[in-house]
């Protein structure tokens, strides 16, 4: 096997490896086996090659190998903004940190030392309302720099972060933000979105209302509207301070992200100072290849674990290229455009954004200068094949195509690729560095080339340190761990191949379980979803109660100049029963005018299956989380 490729974090790791602690592998997965079996020596191993700035040194680096209770690095102290305004060693004032495109106002740079200042003057700012350690601050703001300077300044004196995007309802905010009672929000007024303003002041005042702990509102000042009785942003940073960041405990909470609330009030996870930052060193590291000097664009809300992830770019030294707006205004090559004229090393987005590009004749690489370009990544839902074939063939060699899966709960990858990986057409390259994952069967033995539940059998740092609330830890419990004792059930469906490749069919609670044959959902979508006819689809069974096959339901989209008639429907069953099985044969296919998601893309399956069971709508979602709050109405009239 050949090493690592040259000039690759990858390949300074394993060297340094080898230097200092008289370890060598001879490929990825022996790498990967010792990085889940001796988890002292690996995370030691990332804490010592990262340089992790701890303050006070750790006393071990696991006290005790349990799920879930693990704890990590006791004794240490740290502070997350530390290393991600300051940089690795290296860094200068001048570096860029920050390149802001919007379409609500102009272009903006920022150089590390002016996001030191900021968020200095941001720090004292926030103790000039009272903001303490482990106090709330609170964010209804898009993906700008004042988001990241606030959010890093709150991390300074050991106040939680938590985000939430400005196009989220009033609703779906208060859902969120109530749970962990903020004593400060910044909020700005409006944005436009491609051509539109949007005036988002009422939203504010309803979102103020319902949360009774916040004692002061700060207004960023950003699109329409104006935020009435608000601290400006100018006199939040009006003060001249020096920088400073407490130092914490490696367990201190450093945020709160939330589940997409897409059957209940969404879960407040609970992030580390420690966790997320040993983590995100790791696998933006070792996996994303991020390296000093780099600049990273993935267009993601304030909303998603993704705009989180995003900014520990800086723990590496790169600049992050902050995209806000419209994401296909005024056309799909936008995104594009940007990362030529910024010189992006690294392009994130979604698989749904790749096709969309395939299907248009969209050419990136021969229409823009993208030389600086090393990866693409992709995550939120899987890729199929012809998107693998369609990057392939655009960038060539050069640019690698990363393909993860992971989670909010985890806040970074489980399964992916990186530098020393094999793509695998249409499947996820292996296991992260790390993460100690398998494919379980109902009674939790491990199966391989089957499909099965997705499990991490070891602790990992950044698994959550609790459910905001959930003092007993109850909630968390029965979220991971009721259904294999100490082992983590992710909730997604998955298979393993004898070589490691990895193929996710979806969650595993919307899983197709027909005549005790378990179906994958995304399998549907990649066959569906290819057909000229079909924009999108969405697939519920319906089990029987009295033991029989229930009933398959297809619901597609179709393609502008298309409808949903005999012919498509023939065409689609001949395609499934083709490509897949005559199980996976649908028996409705009907016609939707969209599918059902939340803003970060995923299909509403599970809800959408309530709904045609009974339940009713508002209790399934919270229709401030979609990207259409009435696309599921055409379900309740189907019960």
């Amino acid at each position: 096997m050949a090493p690592p490729p040259a000039g690759t974090v990858t390949a300074r790791f394993v060297d340094w490896l080898a230097a200092e602690r008289g370890l060598r592998f001879d490929d990825y997965d022996a790498l990967q086996r010792w990085s889940v079996t001796d988890l002292d020596g690996f995370w030691s191993a990332i804490a010592s090659f990262f340089d992790v700035p701890f303050h006070d040194a750790p006393r071990t680096v696991l006290a005790e190998r349990v799920m879930p209770g693990a704890v990590w690095f006791p004794g240490a102290t740290l502070n997350y903004a530390e290393r991600a305004v300051e940089g690795p060693a290296g860094s200068a004032d001048d570096d860029v940190v920050l390149i802001a495109h919007s379409q609500t106002r102009e272009p903006q740079e920022w150089t590390r030392a002016g996001l030191r200042d900021a968020v200095a003057r941001a720090r004292a700012g926030l103790e000039r309302l009272g903001v303490r350690r482990g106090d709330r601050v609170a964010a209804y703001a898009p993906n700008i720099p004042e988001t990241v300077v606030a959010h890093l300044a709150a991390a300074s004196v050991g106040a939680v972060w938590a985000s939430c995007a400005p196009e989220f309802g009033a609703r779906s905010v208060v859902d969120r933000f109530a749970q962990i009672e903020p004593t400060v929000l910044l909020a700005v007024g409006g944005y436009v979105y491609g051509d539109k303003p949007v005036d988002r002041t009422d939203e504010v005042a309803a979102v103020r209302a319902a949360l009774p702990t916040v004692r002061h509102v700060v207004e960023i000042p950003y699109g329409p509207g104006a935020v009435p009785d608000a601290v400006a942003w100018a006199d939040l940073l009006a003060e001249p301070a020096a920088p400073a960041y407490d130092p914490l405990p490696f367990d201190h909470p450093l945020m709160v992200l939330f589940s997409s609330g897409t059957t209940g009030k969404p879960k407040a996870i609970v992030h580390g100072h420690g966790g997320i930052t040993v983590e995100h060193l790791k696998n933006h590291g070792l996996a994303w290849d991020v390296q000093a000097g780099d600049r990273l664009l993935w267009f993601t809300t304030t909303a998603w674990m993704m705009w989180n992830a995003l900014v520990s770019g800086l723990l590496h030294g790169a600049a992050l290229i902050l995209v806000d707006g419209n994401p296909l205004h005024p056309d799909l090559s936008w995104q594009w455009r940007l990362a030529a004229q910024a010189r992006a090393t690294h392009f994130g987005t979604s698989p749904g954004f790749l096709m969309a590009c395939r299907g248009e004749g969209v050419h990136p690489a021969r229409d823009q200068d993208l030389g600086a370009l090393r990866q693409i990544c992709v995550a939120g839902s899987p890729l199929p094949p012809e998107g693998y074939r369609w990057v392939a063939e655009e960038f060539g060699p050069q640019v690698l195509l990363l393909v993860g899966s992971g989670g909010t709960d985890v806040c970074s990858g489980i399964v992916q690729g990186g530098p020393w990986q094999e793509v695998v057409e249409g499947e996820i390259s292996g296991r992260e560095l790390g993460v100690d994952t398998a494919a379980f069967d109902p009674e939790g033995r491990e199966v391989v080339g089957e499909r099965g539940e997705l499990v991490i059998r070891s602790p990992m740092p950044s698994m959550p340190l609790c459910f905001w609330g959930d003092t007993d830890g109850s909630r968390l419990h029965a979220a991971y761990f009721d259904t294999y004792p100490g082992v983590w059930r992710h909730g997604d469906w998955v298979r393993f191949s004898e070589s490691g490749s990895v193929v996710v069919s979806g969650r595993s609670d919307a899983t197709l379980n027909r005549g005790g044959v378990r179906l994958g959902t995304a399998e549907f979508y990649a066959v569906v979803e290819e057909l000229p006819e079909v924009t999108d689809s969405l697939v519920v069974h319906l089990e029987d109660p009295a033991g029989g096959p229930g009933e398959l339901l297809l619901f597609v989209v179709p393609a502008p100049g298309y409808e949903v008639d005999e012919a498509l429907v023939g065409r689609i069953r001949a395609e499934l029963r083709g490509a897949l099985s005559p199980r996976h044969v649908p028996d409705r296919v009907l016609g939707l005018a969209a599918v059902p998601r939340t803003r970060t893309g995923k299909k509403l399956e599970v809800p959408a299956k309530r709904i045609l069971l009974g339940a009713d709508p508002d209790t399934v979602a919270s229709r401030d989380s979609l990207v259409d709050p009435s696309a599921l109405e055409p379900f309740v009239g189907l019960r």
